[in-house]
């Protein structure tokens, strides 16, 4: 497969062209200067491509067997356009809103302000703050009672699926409930991209969504801030010119040329050789989590390329686990902690040895009895306090986060409206969403988490 992004960049870097145009490093000092271009003639625009960007991404849909379009601003830019298309096709005449789980990320709360529509949740009982559980009987209930509530059908039926912990939802199952109803399923897969080429897929578009996005980065081997955006519908007509509008709508007109690079890169190795060595990784990782389960480990998820360690029955909060993991002989960095978990990310690149180094250390934590270590580790391991109701909805998402607002200790806030809660990033998934009514119990969850004070509505 070709990399026509790729020649062309690297065809300019060594002509030796005077550069008299963007960027200002004019290609010289830093190594990757000389990769480092803008839209100069024949190097294509993201937002109109005809050219060459428009045929790497033809190679990409090609490789992902559906519409394919390039991001790099993460899965962020690709959740914001998703949510416009599904604004623009819905009723014109009614409040859009949409069905969604509760676990999203914040960029789909930003979205949500910025595009004026409002949500309703999906949220089974023994759903956590992270992780979800949904079902297609779920999403079927949830949308009736929405339905019957709202008068009018949602625009889309939103999930995050993989979530944090490695759990991966039912999809097409779901995608069933959803086309039953005339209504497209979109997934925040930001981190499953590496789905599409498992022995038996289970890339959400080849499951029965209508579009998804995939952060490339984050499984894949791309640069930070490589995405793709894919569609696949019959039921939400999306055409590539719709696409285009809604991503530049949200994007910045100077889209980084060093990650439309990896993006291309990538095509040929997905195409070849990374199925291979995604099923290599997959068994390492399947034998690190037995060796783990063997010794009394209780892991988290399915997702075969994320271990999750329930770090708290083994009297050990996440947040200290990783504290010691990164403290180990070979340093060990996670990709999340809270009180009760920590999250490893694999990917192909990942070596045998680097996986068996982790295993090491962990079974060797675990032997030397981290449940003693620290009084701050026994202090922050009591229960999650539990989430039985969700907030009470006073205000619109919008008109609690354009609202005057004060940022006051958590303590104080009971009563209150929150306003846009910050969250941090991982996981980037709020606890409270804005305009909803402050209680007792998301006063709890919020200390659980680290936070103090919050953004309220004046």
């Amino acid at each position: 497969m070709n990399t026509p992004i790729l020649d062309f960049v690297r065809n300019y870097a060594a002509s030796n062209a005077v550069r008299m145009h963007m960027p200002g490093h004019k290609g010289k000092g830093d190594p990757e200067a000389a990769s480092d271009i803008t839209e100069i003639a024949g190097a294509d625009d993201l937002f109109h491509a005809s050219g060459i960007i428009g045929e790497s991404e033809k190679n990409a849909s090609q490789i992902f067997g559906c519409d394919t379009y390039y991001s790099t601003e993460g899965s962020s830019l690709c959740i914001r356009a998703m949510l416009y298309l599904c604004r623009a096709a819905g009723s014109k005449t009614e409040k859009p809103w949409i069905l969604a789980a509760r676990n999203v990320h914040k960029t789909f709360v930003s979205a949500c302000v910025l595009l004026d529509i409002d949500a309703e949740w999906i949220a089974p009982e023994n759903d956590s703050l992270i992780s979800s559980n949904i079902t297609a009987s779920d999403v079927a209930k949830a949308l009736s009672d929405a339905t019957k509530k709202r008068g009018n059908l949602p625009c889309c039926v939103y999930l995050t699926s993989p979530d944090y912990t490695g759990h991966i939802l039912p999809i097409k199952e779901i995608a069933k409930v959803c086309h039953d109803n005339a209504i497209p399923l979109v997934v925040d897969n930001a981190h499953g991209a590496y789905l599409k080429f498992l022995e038996s897929s289970l890339h959400p578009i080849d499951l029965g969504a209508d579009m998804c996005c995939d952060s490339a980065h984050k499984t894949l081997p791309a640069l930070t801030g490589a995405a793709y955006l894919h569609v696949n519908s019959n039921i939400l007509s999306a055409k590539k010119d719709d696409v285009k509008t809604a991503m530049s709508l949200f994007a910045s007109t100077s889209p980084s040329w060093l990650i439309l690079q990896s993006l291309d890169a990538l095509n040929p190795i997905l195409e070849t050789t990374f199925k291979a060595d995604l099923k290599n990784t997959i068994d390492l990782v399947s034998s690190a989590e037995k060796a783990l389960s063997d010794n009394g480990f209780s892991l988290l998820g399915e997702e075969p390329l994320k271990i999750t360690i329930s770090t708290k029955e083994k009297g050990c909060t996440g947040d200290l686990f990783a504290q010691y993991l990164r403290e180990n002989k070979t340093p060990i960095e996670v990709e999340f902690s809270d009180p009760d978990q920590i999250v490893l990310m694999v990917s192909p690149n990942n070596t045998k040895e680097e996986i068996e180094t982790v295993v090491e250390a962990v079974l060797n934590i675990a032997k030397k009895g981290a449940d003693s270590a620290s009084d701050e580790n026994d202090a922050s391991s009591t229960n999650r306090p539990p989430r039985a109701t969700l907030p009470e909805k006073v205000m619109s998402m919008r008109e609690a986060a354009m609202s005057p607002w004060e940022t006051i200790p958590v303590g104080e806030a009971e009563g209150r409206i929150a306003h846009l809660v910050d969250c941090f990033c991982p996981p980037a998934i709020p606890v409270l969403i804005c305009g909803e009514k402050i209680g007792r119990n998301e006063i709890a969850i919020l200390w659980y988490y680290g936070y103090d004070s919050c953004r309220v509505v004046r």
